[in-house]
């Protein structure tokens, strides 16, 4: 068996990885002109099903490397106003397992054949039942299935299911990160929490490494090479939908909404890398109708993109990518043909997947209340 998969996110690369190891041709290919094209290096919480899932895709001699590249994430989940007083709280108590995007990335590309700067352009199912992606800037390839990974804006979904749309939910917010030094002691309590005054919310988590990604993969994975980085602090503003950004820098957007904040947190987004700030978009995407069954399925944010407050999004395409995994080995070890592997992953999926992007939109409200969740 031969699978072409259409994006280098987490996902894609889990479900690569995961193949690979079962001695199933695989081969990434991505749009982007260079595999670090894009910083993708923010902090995630990985809850039990999302950790279990990408373990089970990786090499089971990387798993002491993963153990001790993440760190255990416990959280009051309170409500702060700008001088950090606490006026309430968000709920129960958050746990699960923090990672770095970027270091898990780049241990789920180690050893995969990924061909960069391939925008999809379309694809054909063959009369042999073969699926032919056809890109941009590169010659077609073949393949027994072709997996849609590549986002909420994704090439694959819209030939194989062109009325599933991405609905903008009209909320902006500006992420970025600053090392975590000493001077940053005094905000620990504010880590999971959400920090609020002015209609806007900033929401700060910082990433602590039991060993540097660097020295951990020289010292636990010789053939893995990880990014040299320290622990940092996570920060990211959701802004009023009616709010003008005008020519701000990601920064200066921040940083024009926290006069009278608590001087820690300016000088946390003061002393922020400018080149690891940016404004982005809550854009979700509903599983909608299912498409006929073939040889072409999508995975993640393709098909059930959510909003990160619900905290689930990178969870859930792990999961896709896990289950996929398995229903693609036990086809190609005969015991299903490969659309009815297909055709059960999808059921499930779209079950799960549908539930993930309900409940990502309704913790939305409590940190935009003017989100359009229609």
């Amino acid at each position: 068996m031969r699978v072409s998969v259409v994006g280098a996110g987490l996902g894609g690369l889990a479900l690569a990885q995961g193949l690979r190891g079962a001695g199933i041709e695989a081969d990434v290919f991505e749009r982007d002109p260079g595999i670090v094209a894009r910083f993708q290096g923010y902090r995630l919480v990985l809850n039990p099903t999302g950790f279990r899932a990408v373990r089970d895709c990786l090499p089971t001699r990387w798993h002491p490397l993963l153990d001790e590249i993440v760190m255990d994430a416990s959280a009051e989940q309170l409500i702060l106003d700008p001088r950090l007083n606490e006026i309430g709280r968000l709920g129960a108590g958050r746990t699960g397992i923090v990672v770095d995007r970027q270091v898990l990335r780049h241990l789920l590309l180690t050893g995969l054949t990924v061909h960069t700067d391939a925008a999809l352009t379309g694809y054909d199912v063959l009369a042999d039942g073969t699926v032919q992606a056809r890109f941009a800037h590169r010659d077609p390839a073949t393949a027994d299935l072709l997996v849609g990974a590549d986002g909420v804006t994704s090439a694959v979904r819209g030939v194989l299911s062109p009325r599933t749309t991405p609905t903008d939910t009209g909320v902006r917010f500006v992420i970025g990160r600053t090392p975590l030094t000493d001077e940053f002691a005094g905000l620990s309590k504010a880590y999971g929490s959400k920090i609020t005054g002015d209609g806007v919310s900033l929401l700060l988590g910082a990433m602590r490494f039991r060993t540097p990604p660097k020295h951990a993969a020289e010292q636990l994975a010789p053939d893995v090479t990880l990014p040299d980085i320290g622990d940092y602090v996570r920060w990211a503003m959701i802004l009023p939908s009616n709010g003008s950004l005008e020519e701000l820098t990601a920064q200066d957007a921040v940083l024009s909404r926290m006069e009278g904040w608590h001087p820690e947190l300016r000088a946390l987004i003061e002393q922020a890398d400018p080149d690891n700030s940016t404004l982005l978009s809550i854009r979700v995407v509903k599983p909608g109708e299912r498409w006929a069954s073939g040889p072409v399925t999508l995975l993640g944010d393709a098909i059930h993109a959510t909003s990160p407050t619900g905290g689930n999004g990178a969870n859930t395409a792990l999961r896709d990518a896990d289950l996929l995994r398995r229903c693609l080995i036990d086809a190609d070890e005969g015991r299903r043909d490969l659309l009815g592997a297909v055709g059960d992953y999808e059921r499930q999926m779209f079950e799960y997947g549908a539930e993930a992007v309900r409940s990502s939109l309704e913790k939305l409200p409590a940190f935009a209340p003017e989100a359009k969740l229609s």
